[in-house]
Formats: structure tokens, sequence, C-alpha cells
């Protein structure tokens, strides 16, 4: 009797030194992730895992929806449980990892809403070799919270106004504010040359393709460009240098950039689409980085239905650069 117990307890043992091993998740959607594709959903659960593994799992059908396999655009509903199989993350390099410190400026903030004053040189989210941005490092920082998620972009090298949704009805009445062109976003750029029409309204399509070197760009398209508006307010006007506010009306990638661009009034420090020669010179002048800042975002809350105007001051830079001192 004994002899035939052995096997048993010798299988154990391994479960035993095998416990902190991942293992298999049961996870129940609740009405803050309902609505939600089911590919995102699992890119936030799995930190740290690569998206082209969270897309194998789901193409395998190793992740199910209520017991089925589901489609990477399927989306969650409230009350879902969702099978995730044992996935290991790799371990990041210390210098690498994220802290529970959130470093960046919270400008505003509600129970639906963050507002944070984003620096250049950040991104907002990991990808493209870019190991991690703003939404982990605030999902690090607040690793209670049901939810956390990018309402728009900007350039990494673009500072100012970023939002970001803490609940599903915030993230997809935000969505309806930008889809819908009701909110008012203005930005802030130093252009080369001494720009001549106090209010300029540009309406050039663009184009996004990839240079011969890999990098992706955007250009002006007549034949093959999607529609893009941008208002353009002098500010001030200075010898070879002038200070403009750009009313974005759509929403395309480097738009304001290109625009300026295209106009022949390229944004100081781009280093994308702006004049390079010019840009050394800034650098000797105390511009290290492009001026180009997102200042204010005025909308309607889309919960309490107030309108909101958060504003984000300008860096010591940019405001030393132009103004002389660190405050406007």
């Amino acid at each position: 009797m004994n002899d035939l117990r052995r096997p048993l307890v010798a299988k154990r043992e391994p479960e035993v030194a095998l416990a902190n091993a991942p293992s298999v998740k049961h996870v129940r959607i609740t009405v803050a992730h309902a609505g939600q594709r089911i590919d995102n959903f699992l890119i936030r659960e799995l930190k740290g895992v690569p998206k082209t593994h969270v897309y194998r799992i789901l193409r395998s059908g190793e992740v199910r929806v209520n017991g089925g396999r589901v489609k990477a655009e399927t989306k969650l509903v409230e009350g879902d449980e969702i099978r995730i199989p044992p996935v290991r993350v790799a371990e990041t390099p210390t210098h690498l990892q994220l802290t529970s410190d959130f470093p960046h400026e919270i400008i505003f903030e509600d129970d639906h809403l963050i507002a944070i004053n984003k620096p250049s040189g950040v991104a907002v989210h990991g990808g493209s070799g870019i190991s991690f941005g703003v939404i982990e490092q605030l999902r690090m920082a607040r690793p209670k919270a049901a939810l956390l998620e990018l309402v728009h972009r900007l350039d990494r090298e673009t500072s100012g106004v970023l939002f970001i949704a803490k609940t599903r009805a915030a993230l997809v009445g935000m969505h309806d504010t930008l889809r819908e062109k009701s909110g008012d976003k203005r930005y802030l750029a130093a252009v080369k040359g001494e720009w001549v029409n106090d209010r300029q309204h540009v309406k050039a399509p663009l184009a996004k393709f990839t240079q011969a070197d890999g990098e992706r760009r955007v250009k002006v398209d007549k034949d093959e460009g999607q529609f893009a508006h941008t208002i353009f307010n002098l500010i001030e006007r200075r010898p070879m240098i002038s200070l403009v506010e750009a009313e974005l009306m759509t929403g395309r990638t480097h738009q304001i950039r290109v625009h300026c661009a295209h106009l022949g009034f390229p944004i100081a420090g781009d280093p994308k689409y702006g004049d390079l020669a010019w840009n050394k010179t800034l650098k000797s002048e105390g511009l290290t980085r492009m001026f180009l800042h997102a200042k204010s975002f005025e909308f309607e809350h889309p919960i309490s239905g107030e309108v909101l105007k958060v504003e984000a001051p300008l860096s010591k830079e940019l405001a030393t650069f132009w103004y002389g001192s660190a405050a406007e």
C-alpha cells in the first residue's frame, strides 16, 4: 500500500517547486473594461509581454472568452470571463525598469480624467524601440487603477497637454469630442521667418510615406493625402523668427509640423521637417528641442457636461528661449 503511494508523493514535489511559475488566469470583465478590444485588454493585462506574443496566443486559441475562441478585434462585454494562458514575462534590465513614482506634472485630475504636462523627448507609450512611455509609467505608479488609457497622442518631441482616461465612459466621451471636433486644441510654435498674416487657414492634404531608410514621414499630397486643416494665429513677429498659435481643426499625424514646413516656416528645432542648419544655430542659443507645445485643450467634460479649459505652462527652456526668463 505504501509503495503504491510513493509515486504520488514524488509527483507533488515538483509542483511545490514550480509554485511561482505562470499559471492559467481567469479574469471577469467589469464595466470599466466593457467595450474594449480583447487585444488591447491583453496588452495592458500582460505588462512586459511583447505584442507579437499577445497576438500569437490569440491566433492559436489559447485565449478564450466564455470558453470560445475570439479574434483580436473582438470587443469585451461586462461579465465576460477571459481565460489567459500561462505567459512568462522577460526580465527588464534595471536601467529600463519602471518605478512607482510618476515623474511628470499632473495639471488636472478628477474621477474620470487626468491631464499631464508631457515633457519633450518622452513618448506617450512604448513601442518601436522605446521600452515604455507616459501611459506605462502611470500604470506602474497606480497599479490599483481599474483603467488608464490614452485619450489622444502627442509626438515624442512635442510637449504639453496630454489626457488620460480613468473610466471607459470618459474615454468614449473624449473620443467622441475629438472625432466630432467639438473641442478646442491649441499649440504654440516658434517658426523660422517673419510670419505674414495675423490669422491664416491652411488646408493642405497629408499623406504618410516611408523613406528609403525605413523612417516614416508625412508630406503634403493633393492626390493621395487626407484632408487636414490648421488655423494659425500670429502671436509675435521678430526678425527671422515668429511665434504662432495653431488651432487643430483635424488631427493628422505631424499636421502642424508639415503645414509649417509646407508654408516655408519650419518649426524651430524640428528634427524631421525643420531647417537642420538653422537648428544647429538655435542650439548655440539655448534651444535644444523642438519648439512645439500643446498649450491648451478646451472641451465639454464627457460626464459632467462642464466646459473646462486645461492649460500647460511652457517648459523653462522654451520660456527662457522666447521670453528671456522662465516665466511667460
